[in-house]
């Protein structure tokens, strides 16, 4: 079969042959329809993120995927059925976080992540995995469930935002989204698709026209430039805001998120900088934490419960968002074009197969 990974002497992705896998007890073979790109991608072929499998000179890209159930095995799977992996894997040894369902709260380096650290991902025509690590979809959203996977990251990233402040009544109207890459447009497709919040706002650095802020405006957001209005200067040209996503990755953010948020404001960073050195006021960021009762929380990853919030959550969303989100879905011929990433681009996958409906 073939597989799109990136190894040790090449410079970008590349196509390779590999075995088509067998499936052992208590795993499915799933035959994969489309895997997403994202960030991580990019990162890993730029040799700032990623490891390879022990003992391989490649890593078969791919975390974000949607595929069909080839054989179901031993699982309670059925043939034809589609299905979301999700990304982490236990450790040699297992795991007490991957035991009781929460791989997504496991340490650093106590983990794998399929396609990321140390464990081949989903970008081949057929993967294998354990039942525990899949999680059934509807067929209606078999063409485009490769956005659940990112989609999970936002549900729980809300989930512990709203958490840290469920000791009080918190009633939160404003919203305030930093990036409008295809994270922070899904964490704002979100926010605009419920009745907690009646204003939201999306910053960026685009100049008109540009598909992104088509889109914000379109949700019913506020566009805000970066270029014009710091983050930190938001609540003088706006206003304070009860909820701020973080999907930049800039790390000075980080600290301006917390003069954006007005008195018991929550902060949920999802972004994953590089190293940066830069002056901040310790004393003064202390302070509005805690003399205003605001809250940071970072979050990373997700488990099934936020993959199945997710497949919910995909449904309802607008057909006109999903096909203005999606850049485009390339051929495996051609799977080359989906790694391109300019101003133009917000999200491409890659078709390994057609899904047809048993």
């Amino acid at each position: 079969m073939q597989a799109i990974a990136v190894s040790r002497d090449s410079e970008g992705p590349v196509c390779i042959e590999k075995p088509r896998p067998e499936p052992e007890p208590g795993e499915a073979l799933v035959r994969t329809l489309r895997v997403g790109i994202d960030g991580t991608d990019h990162e890993i072929l730029a040799g700032s993120y990623g490891e390879y499998p022990d003992g391989e000179d490649h890593l078969i890209l791919g975390h974000e995927a949607v595929g069909v159930v080839e054989d179901p095995g031993t699982t309670d799977f059925e043939r034809g059925e589609v299905v979301a992996p999700i990304v982490r894997r236990p450790p040699d040894g297992g795991s007490v976080y991957f035991d009781r369902g929460e791989p997504d709260m496991a340490p650093e380096e106590s983990y794998y992540e399929r396609g990321i650290i140390g464990s081949h991902g989903y970008f081949s025509e057929f993967f294998t995995s354990q039942a525990q690590y899949l999680v059934s979809v509807p067929p209606s959203l078999a063409r485009v469930g490769f956005l659940i996977e990112p989609l999970s990251v936002v549900n729980k990233a809300i989930e512990l935002a709203m958490t840290s402040r469920s000791s009080f009544n918190w009633e939160p109207t404003s919203a305030l989204v930093l990036g409008n890459g295809s994270l922070g447009l899904l964490m704002l497709a979100h926010l605009t698709s419920t009745d907690t919040y009646e204003r939201c706002y999306c910053l960026g650095r685009r100049d008109r026209p540009d598909p992104t802020i088509d889109i914000i405006e379109r949700l019913g957001a506020t566009y805000i430039d970066s270029r014009k209005t710091p983050v930190d200067t938001i609540p003088s040209a706006y206003e304070s805001m009860d909820f701020v996503c973080e999907a930049t990755g800039h790390a000075p953010h980080a600290f301006k998120t917390i003069d954006a948020l007005a008195p018991n404001g929550v902060g949920a960073l999802l972004g994953v900088p590089e190293s940066s050195t830069f002056e901040i006021d310790g004393g003064a960021l202390h302070n509005e934490l805690v003399l205003h009762n605001k809250a940071l929380i970072g979050s990373v990853n997700s488990n099934a419960d936020h993959f199945e919030t997710a497949t919910d959550d995909l449904r309802t969303f607008p057909e006109w968002f999903i096909d203005a989100l999606i850049t485009d879905v390339y051929p495996l011929s051609n799977f080359i074009d989906a790694f391109d990433d300019d101003d133009t681009t917000i999200k491409t996958a890659v078709q390994l197969s057609a899904y047809e409906e048993r």
